[in-house]
């Protein structure tokens, strides 16, 4: 059985305390299986990265970003790491998630349910499925 990281624990608790007004509505509507029943967690460590929202059952990742995401170069980094190791990747704008959390929320659903099984590259939306292209 593996012991708490404590490290990790700390940060985690320090970037949830940082929550943006986006990721503090998505959590209310993700936190204690509200979402059909999936289980999601915040500020889950994946290597040396810390995903905003988490589905370990289905390994997705869930990334609610803001304009300063713009084209980020580090963004595709991280996806590319997260993806490489096994865990599907969908980023929404902040803005995305306060004007149409039900869309939001049902895209979620659908990458969940299989309904959406390939990458998806929008202004909205990006969605990198594990085993999917990462360029």
């Amino acid at each position: 059985m593996r012991g708490a990281n404590t490290r990790e624990t700390a940060r985690a608790r320090l970037l949830r305390r940082a929550d943006n007004e986006a990721e503090e509505t998505l959590w209310a509507d993700l936190r204690g299986r509200r979402l059909n029943g999936y289980k999601f967690v915040r500020q889950f460590p994946i290597g040396r990265y810390f995903a905003d929202f988490a589905c370990r059952d289905h390994h997705l990742v869930v990334e609610v970003d803001g304009s300063q995401h713009a084209n980020m170069s580090s963004d595709s980094i991280r996806d590319m790491y997260m993806v490489t190791n096994g865990w599907s990747v969908v980023r929404f704008w902040n803005t995305h998630v306060l004007r149409e959390r039900g869309t939001v929320l049902e895209t979620i659903v659908a990458i969940i349910e299989k309904r959406l099984l390939v990458e998806v590259r929008t202004t909205d939306l990006t969605f990198i499925p594990a085993g999917g292209r990462h360029d």
